[in-house]
């Protein structure tokens, strides 16, 4: 098994002012799981390199030259996870509610860098622990502080909202931050099939389906139509 040390993270830094990039890459470099892919001075170019590589993290200025800092975020499909840097206090109520790991405020303290650090690894270290227990009959799931155990089979589909997904089963709705692709490749291909880039669904629980569409619990969800040539059920 591979030791939680031993886990390299992908991480960018948007930022315009060279000073500040500076103190965070510093930052950045005394934590070895960290792997430093790109510094970006503005969101055109932090696109580019989230669309190239997989990116774990984003230190994420706010206030960028031409796009700004939120708007960036709220234009990406799947997001990495986010620490927000800003000199303005105005600003960490709408961050919140676009579930940012942390909120740094410049300038920033290497002890409070850290925490926020901290923050982002047990998330990533839960969407771990979601993964490896995946191959029994059961899962166990973080949601806040609880831990919420799902049985495969009452699984009737999974659905991709942004960054998080939601999993409807027998006992009711579970909502998770974690992409909808990093669950689809933790499940037997045998009992759930990726039907849609924003759907997953239980083949038993199939009730109707047409080339178009499959009903499962009532609902119907759309096949995509790129997925059409891959699906067998």
């Amino acid at each position: 098994m591979t030791h939680p040390a031993s886990k390299k993270y992908n991480c960018i830094i948007v930022e315009d002012e060279p000073i500040a990039a500076e103190i965070l890459e510093n930052f950045v470099s005394k934590d070895e799981q960290f792997h430093l892919l790109a510094k970006c001075s503005d969101a055109v170019y932090a696109g580019n390199v989230l669309n190239r590589h997989e990116i774990d993290l984003m230190f994420l200025d706010l206030h960028l030259p031409v796009v700004k800092g939120f708007d960036f975020l709220k234009k990406l499909k799947n997001p990495p996870l986010v620490i927000v840097t800003t000199a303005y206090h105005q600003y960490a109520v709408e961050g919140y509610e676009l579930d940012i790991v942390d909120y740094l405020m410049k300038p920033i303290p290497y002890d409070r860098f850290t925490k926020a650090v901290e923050k982002f690894k047990y998330l990533m270290n839960a969407e771990e622990a979601l993964l490896e227990a995946a191959d029994r009959e059961h899962i166990f799931i973080s949601s806040g502080k609880k831990q919420i155990k799902i049985v495969l089979h009452d699984i009737f589909y999974i659905e991709s909202l942004r960054e998080y997904i939601h999993i409807h089963t027998k006992a009711g709705t579970v909502t998770v931050k974690i992409p909808i692709s990093r669950i689809e490749e933790s499940l037997d291909p045998k009992l759930f099939i990726r039907i849609h880039k924003s759907y997953i669904i239980s083949k038993t629980k199939i009730e109707v389906r047409s080339a178009s569409m499959v009903q499962v619990n009532g609902k119907k969800l759309p096949i995509g139509r790129t997925y059409k040539p891959l699906i067998e059920f």
